[in-house]
């Protein structure tokens, strides 16, 4: 075994130890730079947004010379191209729509003109989100792809070609560069799997905030129908790119579960009733999850003695 590999059976080590509560050697550093890795390496982030093997090494140089013990292959979220390809209108990405030094900034519908999923839609949704995905919400998501129904052209076809074929590209990326990041630095791959909750994914990609918010008021019961629905699929997400060791965590990424985003009735009641039996099922699997929580932490996490258990 070489010097780096034990330095990485190390670091692997006390990371496991620390996620499972356990007692590690020292206390482990896991790296989530983002754009600050580009800046570090003197790259900008045009040029890591417009090429994801620059984002990839950006991190691993980042996270070798600092020496710490796990990192995210790449926290850079989004490759331009990638989006571009299939005409995703969700996202302006540095140099693109926004300067060159800006970061990729992520847009969702703001009024209920704007959104993928109108409020009339929503039984039709939660009886079949698949079906509903491909045939409304992915021409309304992007630029290119016309309506089930509608003229079918080259301009139709190649984003589904081509958005396909880099979307492979880049996540089968994901396992190489996790490689690099063992053999070159001898930093752990912080997580594998991600998934979202069911009512971030309902504002995040689907509603928009501001509309999602009404609907919590004015048709409640269909926007618990329309979680539920996407619950299967969330698990499913999440378990297809899990450690098959079951060493480092699955990701969810909470956006909105907090005050002052949603109240502590939605979260109960909502958000975290349609989270947790998710979770439960990928602890089953022998799978940790790791929960990053987004805000400020001003207001403070009004939840239930469940998820502090669970957290």
């Amino acid at each position: 075994m070489s010097e780096l590999e034990q330095v990485y059976q190390q670091r692997l080590q006390r990371y496991v130890t620390a996620m499972r509560n356990e007692r590690p050697d020292r206390v482990p550093v896991r790296l989530f730079a983002e754009e600050f890795a580009a800046k570090y390496a003197g790259v900008s982030n045009q040029d890591a947004a417009s090429d994801y093997n620059i984002a990839f090494d950006v991190t691993r140089k980042c996270a070798m010379e600092l020496g710490v013990d796990a990192a995210m292959s790449n926290a850079i979220v989004n490759w331009m191209p990638m989006s571009k390809a299939i005409g995703w209108k969700a996202a302006t990405f540095p140099g693109l729509g926004v300067p060159p030094y800006y970061v990729t900034q992520i847009t969702e519908p703001g009024c209920e003109e704007e959104a993928f999923l109108k409020n009339n839609e929503y039984d039709e949704f939660a009886d079949d989100p698949t079906l509903f995905l491909a045939n409304k919400w992915l021409p309304r998501f992007t630029a290119h792809i016309n309506p089930a129904g509608g003229e079918v052209t080259f301009r139709h076809n190649m984003p589904r070609i081509s958005g396909a074929m880099a979307f492979w590209d880049y996540m089968l990326a994901f396992g190489r560069y996790g490689e690099l990041l063992r053999k070159e630095a001898g930093v752990v791959s912080a997580n594998a799997g991600t998934l979202k909750a069911p009512l971030d994914l309902l504002g995040d990609k689907l509603r928009g905030y501001v509309p999602l918010c009404f609907d919590l008021h004015e048709r409640r019961d269909k926007v618990i129908k329309a979680c539920e629905a996407m619950m299967p699929h969330c698990l499913r997400v999440a378990l297809g790119g899990a450690d098959p060791a079951g060493q480092v965590p699955v990701t969810i990424w909470m956006h909105r579960g907090h005050t002052p985003y949603v109240s502590r009735k939605d979260f109960e009641e909502i958000y975290w009733a349609t989270l947790k039996p998710i979770l439960e099922e990928i602890w089953r699997a022998g799978h940790q999850t790791l929960l990053y929580a987004e805000g400020t932490g001003t207001t403070g996490w009004k939840c239930s003695g469940s998820f502090r258990q669970a957290a």
